[in-house]
C-alpha cells in the first residue's frame, strides 16, 4: 500500500501495518519547486491546473513499481508537494483518480514529505530555487527574464561595485539543510533550444535566508551569474567560472546534477525608464554583391559560403544587441541574396546641385529605345523628372521616381529615376555620343556601378543623397519597405578608411534604414562589430556616434573608431542606448523597425 504523509504525520502513525512503513528502507528523491515557467504561458507551472507538455517538465513521475496501493488511500498531507495525475494537478490533500495511468509528484514548497507504499518508499525533499539581482530583489522566474550583462566584469572596472551590474543573477537554494546540493550547473539555450553554453561546477556557500522563509530551512547561494555576448567576454579569466553567453529568446535552465531544477527566459534589460524590456524584432534583408556579373561574391568563395558568413554576422548582431533586449530573427530565416551589380537603370536628374533648368533637351536610350524631352527656363529638376517619367512610360517602361534630399551646397532637391521594363531593370545609356543633357544648368546623369575601384561613398557635402552610385545600388534592389532594414555587402569602398555606412530616416530622403559594409568590415569580425554598430545608427536614428564630441569610450559599440578583438573592444550598450532605440524605433515611432515578439506566449 502507497501513502503519503509529512513527516510528523509519519510519526502519528498507529502500531500496526501502517506503522512498519517506518522501519522500511526509503529512498532518497529530491524535487525542486516548480516556480518557473517551462511553458512560456506566463503562469508558473506549479500552480497550473492542467500540466500537458513542457508544463510537467519539473513533475517527478512514480514507476508502476511504486503504484502498488489503492488510487484512493494515496494522498499527500504536506503542503510541499502535490499529485499530479494524467496531466492533471491533484489538490492538496485530494484523493488521486481510480483510473489515472500516470502519477507525478510536483514540487510546491520548499520542505520533507515521505511517500510510503508496501516494502519500501520514498522520502522526498523539495528545494526552492530562487534568482536575485545585485540589488537583492527577488526576479520572478515565470514574469520576468534573465538580461545580459552590458558593463565589463567588476574586476575590470573603475566601479567594483557588485551592484553596478544589473544584469548579473544569484541563484539561491533553500531547503533541509542536509539535502541542500553544493554545486550547481547551468545550460544556456538558444530559442530554437539549441545548446548555446554552458557553466558546471558552480559552487554554492552558506547564506542568509531571505525573510519569510520558514523556520528550520536553510539556504546556500552562488556568486553573481553573467550573461555575456560573446565569447571574448565570457572567457576572460576574471570571470569566465561566472559567465556564460545568452541569447535574447533563448532560455537558463539550472541544473543539480542531471536534475533541471529551474529555467527563466532571456530578454532585455528588466530596469529602464519604459519598464522591463522583453523582446523586440528588427527585419533585416542582405544584399551580396558580386565585384562583376558572375564573379564570385564580396566574401566568401562561393555563394553558399557568403550565405553562411552573413548569417553568422546577422546572428552576433542578434546577440549584441540583444543587451537591448533587439533581436534580427532566426538567422536562417534572414532573406540574403547573392546579386550581380545592377545595369545603368537609374537617371539623376538636377545631378548634385539641383540648380532649375534654362532650357535645353535631355536625351537617352532606354533598351534601345531613344527618347527625349525638352527643358524650360526656370524648371525644376522635380518638374522635369516628373515629365520625362511621363515620356518613359509612353514608350512602354516603368520609371520609378524618388526625390533625393537637398544636399547642403545645392539649391533644390536632385530627383532619380530607376527604369523597368517587364519586371526588370532596364539598361539607360546616352544617345549616341550626345550627352544626356543640352541644358547648361540642369544636370542630367547615368548611373553606374562599377566595384572594380570600390563603391563610391558619401562625405560630409553629399551625405544626406548619398553619391550617385550608392543610389543606383540600393535603389536597384531596395523594397522601399519602412519596416525592413536594407544591408548591402560590396567588395570594398573606394579611397581608404570607410569600411561602413548607414543612411537612417529623416523625412523625405530617398534612401532610409540602409546599411552598406565591405569585405573589410566583414573579415574584422570581434575587432570592431561593423555590421552591428552600422545597424545600431539606424536603430538609435543616430548619424553620430557618442564620443565625437564627448570623452572616448572604446568598450561602446558606438565608438566612433574602436577596434580592439579583446574583452575591452566594442561591443557594449548602455541602458540609455536601449532606451533611445525603443523611443526612436520602436512601436510608437512614426516609422516603427522594432515589432513586439513577447517573450510569454498570448502577451
Amino acid at each position: 500500500m502507497l501513502t503519503a504523509l509529512s513527516a510528523g504525520a509519519l510519526a502519528e502513525q498507529p502500531v500496526g501495518e501502517e506503522g512498519k512503513n517506518s522501519e522500511k528502507t526509503l529512498v532518497p528523491v529530491v524535487l525542486f519547486v516548480d516556480n518557473d515557467d517551462d511553458d512560456d504561458d506566463g503562469v508558473p507551472d506549479g500552480t497550473e491546473t492542467h500540466l500537458d507538455g513542457k508544463a510537467a517538465t519539473d513533475v517527478r513521475w512514480l514507476t508502476a513499481k511504486e503504484l502498488t496501493a489503492p488510487r484512493n488511500r494515496l494522498r499527500i498531507l504536506s503542503p510541499t508537494a502535490r499529485w499530479v495525475a494524467d496531466g492533471r494537478a491533484v489538490a492538496r490533500g485530494g484523493v488521486l483518480p481510480a483510473h489515472a495511468t500516470r502519477v507525478g509528484i510536483q514540487g510546491l514548497a520548499p520542505g520533507r514529505t515521505k511517500v510510503l507504499a508496501d516494502g519500501g518508499g520514498l522520502d522526498v525533499s523539495v528545494i526552492a530555487l530562487e534568482a536575485f539581482d545585485a540589488h537583492g530583489t527577488r526576479v520572478d522566474l515565470a514574469q520576468s527574464h534573465a538580461s545580459i550583462s552590458r558593463v565589463l566584469p567588476r574586476l575590470l572596472r573603475n566601479d567594483t561595485n557588485e551592484a553596478a551590474d544589473g544584469d548579473a543573477l544569484r541563484w539561491m537554494v533553500i531547503g533541509a539543510e542536509d539535502s541542500l546540493p553544493d554545486r550547481l550547473g547551468i545550460v544556456s539555450y538558444r530559442p530554437d533550444g539549441s545548446e548555446l553554453d554552458s557553466l558546471s561546477n558552480v559552487e554554492l556557500w552558506e547564506a542568509p535566508c531571505p525573510p519569510g522563509t520558514s523556520p528550520g530551512l536553510s539556504c546556500r547561494t552562488s556568486p553573481y551569474i553573467r550573461a555575456t555576448v560573446d565569447r571574448i567576454d565570457r572567457n576572460h579569466p576574471e570571470s569566465a567560472g561566472r559567465s556564460l553567453r545568452a541569447e535574447v529568446g533563448g532560455r537558463l535552465a539550472v541544473h543539480v546534477g542531471e536534475q533541471k531544477a529551474a529555467s527563466i527566459r532571456v530578454g532585455g534589460p528588466r530596469n529602464t525608464e519604459l519598464g522591463p524590456i522583453e523582446r523586440f524584432r528588427a527585419r533585416l534583408r542582405v544584399h551580396v554583391l558580386r565585384v562583376a556579373p558572375g564573379a564570385a561574391p564580396a566574401i566568401g568563395d562561393t555563394p553558399n559560403e557568403a550565405v553562411e558568413i552573413l548569417r553568422d554576422q546577422v546572428d552576433t548582431a542578434s546577440l549584441l544587441w540583444g543587451q537591448c533586449g533587439i533581436h534580427f530573427g532566426p538567422a536562417r530565416d534572414t532573406v540574403i541574396q547573392i546579386v550581380d551589380p545592377p545595369p545603368p537603370h537609374l537617371v539623376a536628374i538636377g545631378g548634385n546641385l539641383g540648380l532649375p533648368a534654362s532650357g535645353g533637351e535631355i536625351r537617352l536610350r532606354i533598351a534601345g529605345t531613344p527618347i527625349r524631352v525638352p527643358t524650360y527656363a526656370g524648371e525644376t529638376p522635380a518638374r522635369v523628372a516628373a515629365r520625362l517619367a511621363r515620356a518613359i512610360e509612353a514608350a512602354g517602361f516603368t520609371a520609378v521616381r524618388s526625390h533625393n534630399l537637398r544636399i547642403e551646397p545645392g539649391a533644390l532637391e536632385t530627383v532619380d529615376i530607376s527604369v523597368r521594363v517587364k519586371g526588370a531593370l532596364a539598361t539607360i545609356e546616352r544617345d549616341g555620343t550626345l550627352p544626356p543633357s543640352s541644358d547648361p544648368t540642369l544636370d542630367v546623369f547615368i548611373g553606374n556601378v562599377d566595384l572594380a575601384d570600390g563603391l563610391s561613398h558619401f562625405t560630409d557635402y553629399n551625405a544626406p543623397a548619398g553619391t550617385l552610385e550608392e543610389r543606383t545600388l540600393v535603389k536597384a534592389f531596395a523594397d522601399r519597405d519602412p519596416s525592413t532594414i536594407e544591408v548591402f555587402v560590396v567588395p570594398a569602398f573606394s579611397g581608404y578608411g570607410r569600411v561602413g555606412e548607414s543612411f537612417l530616416d529623416p523625412p523625405g530622403a530617398a534612401i532610409q534604414n540602409t546599411v552598406i559594409v565591405d569585405r573589410a568590415a566583414i573579415r574584422a569580425g570581434a575587432q570592431s562589430h561593423v555590421l552591428a554598430h552600422e545597424l545600431g545608427h539606424v536603430l538609435l536614428d543616430m548619424p553620430g556616434h557618442p564620443d565625437d564630441f564627448g570623452v572616448d569610450q572604446p568598450s561602446s559599440l558606438m565608438d566612433a573608431d574602436a577596434t580592439d578583438p579583446s574583452i575591452f573592444g566594442p561591443r557594449r550598450l548602455s541602458i540609455a542606448e536601449c532606451e533611445r532605440a525603443l523611443r526612436q524605433r520602436g512601436p510608437g515611432a512614426p516609422a516603427p523597425l522594432l515589432e513586439p515578439w513577447p517573450l510569454i506566449r498570448g502577451r
